[in-house]
């Protein structure tokens, strides 16, 4: 299985440079499953319903969302009724949405899809390795799913890190999210997992996280917090990673970091 996922997207600049590019990368990596991020989407914080509809029309088969999955009220509703979104598995039960999915692809075969969110320097959520182990009881690779893609949307690299290691041989991959900048660590780990400690953005990089420059820089020199925080508009590029699996096992057999502008 190849596995394709976009980085957060980032509002306008983000959205457009996904839009555009979406079919040409599916056909050019023969991508059978496309994941994407749109925890940004909406001006920067959060998701509607009509982007996600329009990520979905343009050749997004899942959505993942977040630590802002509920920063755009009109979503709550959403939530529960789209059965191709996940929002973070590690947050009260009684919450709207699923923390993971299961996808379908036309010849049968299924990937399982999982968020969690991190807890070093992030508000205070459960355990994200319980909150997978908790799922992957009901799924082993290789019988009843050809893959489990895990989305680990946190601050810290190191418990990054530690959540790649402790799923590594029990999922396909393990990709973190949320700090917007990409990283250079894509690899296979010893059991067979593929890893990144950041899959990065898409949108604008002529930006501070994809953000106008100004509110950011006044908040650095004299820690005002006033400023709203804009999202740029320049032309928006995308990073994300390229994940092939092995069907028989649902291991990684490699690992690729692309980018498209």
């Amino acid at each position: 299985m190849r596995i394709l996922y976009c980085g957060d997207v980032v509002a306008r600049a983000g959205r457009d440079v996904v839009y555009e590019n979406l079919k040409t990368l599916k056909e050019e990596y023969n991508v059978d499953v496309t994941l994407v991020n749109v925890e940004n989407a909406a001006h920067g914080f959060g998701v509607t319903p009509g982007i996600c509809r329009e990520f979905l029309e343009k050749g997004a088969d899942v959505l993942i969302t977040g630590n802002h999955f509920l920063s755009q009220r009109e979503i709550t509703r959403f939530l529960d009724e789209c059965k191709v979104i996940v929002r973070p598995a590690n947050i009260p039960e009684e919450n709207v949405g699923r923390g993971y999915c299961e996808f379908e692809l036309p010849d049968g075969r299924k990937i399982v899809i999982i968020q969690v969110l991190g807890r070093l320097y992030m508000e205070a959520v459960d355990c994200p390795a319980h909150a997978v182990d908790k799922i992957l009881k009901n799924y082993t690779l290789g019988k009843n799913c050809a893959a489990v893609f895990v989305d680990v949307h946190a601050e810290a690299t190191s418990e990054k890190l530690s959540l790649g290691y402790y799923l590594d041989g029990r999922v396909s991959c393990v990709a973190g999210t949320h700090t917007h900048v990409p990283t250079s660590d894509a690899r296979v780990l010893p059991n067979g997992s593929a890893y990144i400690t950041d899959v990065g953005m898409c949108g604008d990089y002529n930006s501070i996280l994809g953000f106008d420059k100004k509110a950011p820089i006044n908040r650095l020199l004299r820690r005002y917090t006033d400023d709203r925080l804009i999202p740029s508009t320049g032309n928006g590029t995308i990073f994300g990673i390229i994940v092939e699996t092995d069907d028989a096992t649902g291991l990684a057999k490699s690992i690729t970091q692309i980018k498209c502008e």
